[in-house]
């Protein structure tokens, strides 16, 4: 029987979307699910704030009456201007090991595209840059991320076989917390203090960090970020959500901010335990029990030895002069404490020399590595 493709339409059918991944992965020891309220919250056209740019439909896929694939057409508009695109993306895409199944949902993303005046099809990405981001090529044998998504090992070769090539790729490292700080690094760090008279500012209330560096935060972001691929700035409203989603869930002791003397933001680091482990307990949900294993991982002393690096930023005058080693002599001290072991880096573009910089007085382990595929529509 040949597959059919069907736009989600109803909530039902979204809910079945946002699940077919749960129940593709069950099984698989190293894919984490999202947090299914997240989800309905990112695919909400009325709630995400990304939709103020993007737009969007989602698609199933279907064959002998059963769920096979997914996959969500999306148009960045901001991010079509910035970068003088024309470009869709899928995001979002999961299937089975089915050539059909693979090359009908993304036709259904050409098409859609195609009809929207688009030339060329790239992904997997999200909305913004803040979304997941890349189709796993290397790792399948590693623990996903909160941040990441996992794929099956054929993925890729189903992208090769329909004629996509490489568009960018993100490597993601394992960094060992270090039992003292590296000399140099610590050398590093005391002289750019003195030499740009820069303070190292820390937090124990969110309520006063959201509202004195919040927004700051979130512009250092667009201003630090503006160069790399792909990349949208966020709107007003996008950093307001941000700022209530993430800066009130955060432990303050691994968030550090580097200020001029005068409090002008110029380095923000944000990490956090990993909550790998807890999302596979909870299944993608905080009923009946899933807030307790999230809660444990946050802020009970036994949590993950592993925790993930979710933003570092720097303004981008300060690049290349130090001020990463201020942020991490002051982080170490804190993952130090906490008892961690390694960090997760998450994605790194694989050409941004100047983050991977930031690791080489560190023992690291380069583990995964994520591709976006791209391919032009044919008239």
């Amino acid at each position: 029987m040949s597959t059919t493709i069907q736009k989600v339409a109803t909530k039902r059918e979204l809910n079945r979307f946002i699940r077919f991944n749960y129940k593709l992965y069950k099984t698989s020891q190293y894919s984490v699910p999202d947090l299914f309220d997240d989800m309905l919250l990112t695919f909400n056209k009325k709630r995400n704030a990304a939709f103020e740019f993007c737009e969007a439909d989602y698609f199933l896929a279907y064959k002998e009456g059963k769920i096979v694939g997914r996959v969500a057409a999306i148009i960045n508009h901001r991010a079509n201007e910035t970068w003088n695109k024309k470009e869709v993306r899928f995001g979002w895409i999961d299937f089975i090991d089915d050539a059909e199944v693979s090359e009908a949902l993304l036709k259904c993303v050409e098409e859609w595209g195609k009809e929207r005046g688009m030339t060329d099809v790239v992904g997997p990405l999200g909305f913004t840059d803040l979304d997941a981001e890349g189709m796993l090529i290397e790792g399948y044998d590693q623990l996903s991320t909160m941040a990441t998504t996992y794929n099956y090992s054929y993925y890729p070769e189903h992208m090769e076989r329909l004629g996509f090539r490489k568009e960018a790729d993100w490597v993601e490292y394992q960094i060992y917390i270090p039992e003292t700080i590296p000399d140099k690094h610590k050398r590093i760090a005391e002289l750019v203090q003195r030499k740009y008279n820069l303070q190292v500012r820390k937090y124990s209330s969110r309520k006063k960090i959201a509202r004195e560096y919040g927004q700051a935060i979130f512009d250092l972001v667009n201003e630090a970020y503006k160069p790399l691929y792909g990349y949208s700035a966020l709107t007003q409203h996008q950093i307001d959500q941000y700022i209530k989603i993430y800066l009130g869930v955060l432990d303050l002791r691994m968030v550090s901010l580097i200020t001029e003397a005068d409090g002008t933001l110029v380095a923000v680091g944000i990490s956090m335990p990993s909550l790998s482990v807890a999302l596979q307990k909870a299944h993608g949900r905080l009923l009946p029990f899933g807030w307790y294993y999230l809660l444990k991982a946050l802020f009970m002393k036994r949590r993950s030895k592993v925790l993930d690096l979710l933003l570092v930023a720097v303004k981008p005058e300060y690049q290349n002069k130090g001020v990463n080693a201020l942020l991490f002599v002051d982080l170490i001290q804190a993952y130090q404490k906490l008892g961690f072991e390694y960090a997760e880096s998450n994605p790194e573009l694989e050409l941004n020399n100047k983050v991977q910089a930031q690791w080489e007085y560190f023992e690291t382990r380069q583990h995964k590595r994520r591709r976006a595929y791209t391919k032009e529509i044919k008239v």
